[in-house]
């Protein structure tokens, strides 16, 4: 299968970057060489390899994916086209509950502002990491989640970051009259319910609406 447009943007990278090969590619970006070999042979080139090699390299994502405009990227046009979405310490438990939540920032992660947009309010969205086992296989220990602060409403069946007493969770959720259901995916987790003045301890944390995992 013909990999022209994965072939034009390694050609780019090389043009403007330190990396050479697929295997410097895989370093840089800490995956695996299998997932730079699918790429190929989708001969698509993900997103998040583009944002992430503009920020390091300070690269024009428009150039570097498609060969358009620019090939540097200046500090204006850069916080045009990003904005930076803190990952904050806390971790979001998938199981019993986490009692981790410290709530101060740990790193910034680049997101295309447009993109953002389409998903929520970008300035109320926040990075948190997953452990524990409980929403297998929609999401797994390790995983990355980007939650809008400012989607509290519950919608049946989305998954949310919740917090209640000290204990933060991810979950999805139903709202029954009087009562307030946290479901996990994996079937070894009983249900939790919230009735009556329970429900007034629950925080909605906000809606996840994206995630992000790394290949093995």
């Amino acid at each position: 299968m013909p990999s022209e447009r994965f072939d034009s943007f390694i050609k780019r990278l090389r043009e403007a970057t330190i990396i050479t090969s697929q295997a410097s590619l895989a370093k840089t970006l800490s995956i695996s060489r299998a997932a730079i070999t699918q790429a190929k042979k989708n001969d698509s080139i993900p997103i998040k390899w583009i944002t992430e090699l503009s920020r390091l390299f300070n690269v024009n994502p428009d150039w570097l994916e498609k060969g358009t405009g620019s090939k540097v990227l200046s500090q204006n046009i850069y916080h045009e086209i990003f904005l930076q979405v803190p990952k904050i310490k806390a971790r979001l438990s998938a199981g019993g509950g986490s009692f981790e939540t410290e709530p101060d920032i740990k790193e910034f992660y680049s997101f295309r502002k447009d993109w953002l947009s389409k998903k929520g309010k970008a300035r109320d969205m926040v990075l948190m990491d997953i452990f524990g086992n409980s929403m297998e296989p929609e999401l797994k220990e390790g995983d990355t989640v980007l939650i809008d602060q400012s989607q509290k409403a519950v919608l049946a069946g989305a998954i949310y970051a919740v917090g209640f007493d000290d204990t933060i969770v991810v979950k999805r959720l139903e709202k029954r009259p009087k009562e307030l259901v946290l479901l996990s995916e994996n079937e070894r987790y009983p249900m939790m319910r919230f009735r009556d003045e329970e429900m007034e301890n629950v925080r909605i944390i906000g809606k996840v609406i994206w995630v992000c995992r790394e290949m093995n």
